[in-house]
């Protein structure tokens, strides 16, 4: 058994000495660039440009870029204002999600609180109001549950809403005089319902989905139409098995169902005039743009390359600006214009491989996986299985460097879109219900032996990991299905269940009790049953463990508590812990930690 602690190496390479998978990770990368509403030429993005991902400020009409945060694990939450005049951004401790909001002048200079008398928390969405001085600010905590907050600069902070089941700020609307929140209050997180308040709190409207008398339909805030006095709210619902938008009149209650008649899941924003929405569509791992014009009911295909759009904005100019990706071609922020929207300095990112479909007919239906392997390459091959987290998430045919680390090294990846993946209707994504963990296994193992019979995976040369809720399914399926695989490499997991429901943040607490039917005191048969730990004594493979000791969604008490019982048995394993939360911010580190799990997985293959 072996344990480290993570500081990562000084020492880097010359870039013409620098393996592809290495460059993959340094090469400087940025975020769709969010925009001011009243000052266009305003932006802030996400970039690695120092080695840390922190938060930049872009005045486009100058071309300038400054550095807004620099904090040693790295800044991502950030909010520029309306107006352009302000940044927010969330500061916590060293990735532990519980903190303040600061804010900083565009321009630059120095932090302030922004909401002088909140005390610190976990975030819980944050709208801005275009006057600049108003703030809308949700809050999470264990013991108050979630609460919202009107707040005006230069007066103290108005709660408007309290409740101890997990609720959210969707939007303010243009003019500041209704507040769109989403809230659990039926005690579902999985499935919001929405209320419109006044500023006051005074409730003006509601709307939650139902089905039998259960709620089982979600509803989500896409935003009020920019226009003032404008009562218009676009929503997205799930009425017909996915995710679809519609614009709510909170007014006069009036729902205008869009009835895209598009197959999968559709986002959608406003365009800056009101007059139409911006169109995102994920279907089966690839995604593609449409404008909506309202008055027309008139759906226009915006053309994209195969892939993924991970992020879109429609400008005032009438261009589109969005995130694109595939998984052979490194992420870039394109432009309808045909102009470079921001092109960082520095190493290009190699390309990789492209994914290959595969449907596997599995006990609840059709599996899809994405699979990669080494050009020209002949099964069978050392596979990995790198699972996704979330659950409600989904891999998608984009740019990801580890699965590409690993086809570097002569394997075949393999991801797979069980159920509880999103982008295949709500059914899909909803099943996991009570036997948790388990049901996703089923589908791990169909995919796993078509990759057996295929003859692309060797069985003695097979790795599971993930990180997560992938990292999680990576130690369930160690001890549940022991003789499936040769290695495991979890990172951030949930490893004991019961003990992770204890210590994690209030918002995963009603999620899991969502899924498992209540608390573990409540349905402790369905929490072991869920757990690791449970089957901890089964594990044959060698088991390597990653984890942020200050991790708020998968904490280390219950990652140690399963490490000990590995260590009682004398199984083989192998800990690596860094300082930082649900994973790390910073370049190096994260390189150090895939170099780690490449030997570890070299080191215990034949």
């Amino acid at each position: 058994m072996t344990e480290s602690n993570g500081s990562a190496a000084q020492d880097q390479p010359r870039n013409e000495e620098m393996p592809d998978w290495e460059k993959r990770f340094r090469a400087p990368r940025v975020s769709l660039p969010d925009w001011a509403e009243d000052a266009p030429d305003r932006s802030l993005f996400v970039s690695n440009a120092t080695g840390t991902y922190e938060l930049y400020a872009w005045d486009r009409s100058t071309d300038e870029q400054r550095q807004v945060t620099d904090r040693p694990n790295g800044t991502t939450d950030g909010v520029l204002s309306p107006d352009g005049e302000w940044i927010w951004w969330f500061d916590d401790k060293d990735g532990d999600e519980f903190g303040v909001w600061r804010r900083q002048t565009f321009a630059g200079g120095e932090d302030e609180l922004a909401v002088p008398g909140l005390d610190p928390s976990y975030p819980a969405g944050l709208a801005l109001g275009r006057d600049g001085r108003t703030a809308v600010v949700g809050r999470s905590t264990d013991e108050e549950g979630t609460t919202i907050h009107l707040a005006r600069v230069g007066e103290a902070p108005v709660e408007i809403y309290r409740h101890r089941e997990s609720a959210g700020v969707g939007d303010l609307s243009h003019d500041g005089t209704l507040i769109a929140i989403e809230h659990t209050e039926h005690g579902d997180a999985m499935h919001s319902a929405l209320r419109v308040l006044r500023p006051d709190g005074t409730p003006v409207a509601e709307l939650d989905d139902t089905e039998g008398g259960t709620r089982e339909l979600g509803l989500e805030v896409l935003g009020f139409a920019p226009v003032d006095g404008d009562t218009r709210l676009l929503i997205g619902h799930q009425r017909r098995g996915r995710w679809e938008p519609l614009v709510w009149d909170v007014a006069s209650g009036e729902q205008t169902d869009l009835a895209l008649e598009l197959p999968g899941d559709v986002s959608a924003e406003w365009c800056p005039d009101g007059s139409g929405l911006l169109v995102v569509h994920s279907f089966e791992a690839r995604s593609e743009l449409f404008r909506y014009d309202l008055a027309h009911r008139e759906l226009i295909e915006i053309p994209t390359p195969a892939g993924t759009v991970s992020g879109a904005t429609a400008r005032p100019d009438g261009s589109v600006e969005y995130l694109w990706s595939s998984a052979a071609e490194p992420p870039a922020v394109r432009s309808t214009s045909g102009r470079v929207v921001l092109d960082p300095p520095g190493m290009k990112s190699p390309g990789s491989v492209p994914v290959e479909d595969v449907w596997v007919e599995g006990p609840g239906g059709p599996i899809h996986a994405l699979v990669q392997k080494p050009a020209d390459a002949t099964g069978p091959l050392p596979t990995v299985f790198d699972i996704h987290g979330g659950p409600t998430w989904h891999d998608s045919d984009s740019f990801a460097a580890g699965p590409a680390a690993w086809v570097d090294h002569g394997y075949a990846v393999v991801r797979v879109n069980y159920r509880g993946s999103t982008g295949y209707g709500r059914a899909w994504t909803d099943a996991l219900k009570h036997r948790v963990g388990l049901i996703e296994l089923e589908d791990i193992a169909a995919v796993r032996e078509w990759a057996i019979d295929s003859g692309l995976a060797d069985p003695d040369r097979l790795v599971l990991t993930g990180g997560s809720w992938g990292g999680y399914l990576t130690l369930l399926s160690l001890g549940v299905q022991p003789d499936a695989w040769t290695v495991g490499i979890a990172a951030v997991p949930v490893a004991d269940y019961v003990t992770a429901y204890h210590d994690e943040m209030e918002a995963l607490k009603a999620m899991d009790r969502t899924l498992l039917g209540g608390t573990p005191e409540e349905v402790p048969d369905r929490f072991e049953a869920s757990s690791p730990i449970t089957y901890v004594d089964r594990v044959k493979a060698p088991v390597y463990i990653s984890a942020g000791v200050n991790d708020p969604r998968c904490p280390i008490r219950q990652i140690e508590n399963y490490v000990k019982r590995l260590e009682s048995r004398g199984a083989v394993h192998e800990v690596y812990r860094y300082d930082a939360g649900h994973g790390s911010l910073v370049v190096e580190e994260r390189i150090k930690q895939v170099r780690l799990e490449l030997d570890f997985a070299a080191r215990h293959l034949k």
